[in-house]
């Protein structure tokens, strides 16, 4: 007689994001972007970036959504020693923010470029198969175009990471009906019926949603 399969456990957020548990310079990092207003990616989350980084020894890589620094000193952490972060946001304050950040953690200017300007537009004019990995932490409202351009920017075997996708549960909801949960739910559509891509839904960072290009 077959014996049932036990249902798996949930998965703990805390104990996740307090398996590495941030240094100095990431807490600061943290403290100016809750002053700012705009809340920094998990623990759980910004070890992932620093993992798949790593993994690619990746030399460059795109940022979509600068912040106070937290998710670029997580990829610079797993990039290689030469390798160029080149991130976009459209807010100067949280730049200054950011370049803050990575001067604390000993990052010389040449490691990162920081560019003012929406992403539709500034991705538009990175060179096509040119990066190692792309990620995106934006407004939902703007991912499926991220999507579009993003995965035109991977060289073969790189990786494209959005955040937060699972918006909090709306996005599994089928009432929320809402503009930016309609756009989290295409790109997880897309991402799964690209034939150019390998995804995975990643149970951290609110839903991280990943893929190899092929």
């Amino acid at each position: 007689m077959n014996t049932p399969t036990p249902a798996a456990a949930p998965v703990d957020s805390g104990f996740v994001d307090g398996y590495l548990p941030d240094d100095e310079v990431l807490s600061s990092a943290r403290a100016r972007a809750e002053d700012l207003g705009c809340p920094p990616l998990s623990a759980g989350a910004g070890a992932t970036l620093r993992f798949l980084a790593a993994t690619l020894r990746a030399k460059a890589v795109v940022e979509v959504g600068t912040g106070a620094g937290v998710s670029g000193l997580s990829l610079l952490r797993g990039m290689a020693p030469d390798g160029v972060l080149t991130s976009i946001d459209v807010e100067p304050e949280y730049q200054r923010a950011a370049r803050a950040t990575f001067r604390e953690a000993g990052y010389p200017p040449g490691r990162t470029r920081l560019i003012i300007g929406r992403a539709l537009d500034v991705l538009q004019r990175l060179t096509p198969g040119g990066y190692d990995l792309v990620f995106v932490d934006s407004a939902h409202i703007e991912y499926p175009g991220c999507y579009e351009l993003g995965v035109s920017l991977l060289r073969s075997g790189g990786i494209i990471a959005f955040h937060n996708v699972l918006a909090g549960g709306r996005v599994i909801d089928p009432a929320h009906r809402d503009p930016e949960t309609l756009a989290l739910r295409e790109v997880a559509r897309a991402f799964r019926e690209d034939p150019r891509l390998v995804p995975a839904l990643l149970p951290v960072g609110g839903g991280l949603l990943v893929a190899a290009a092929v």
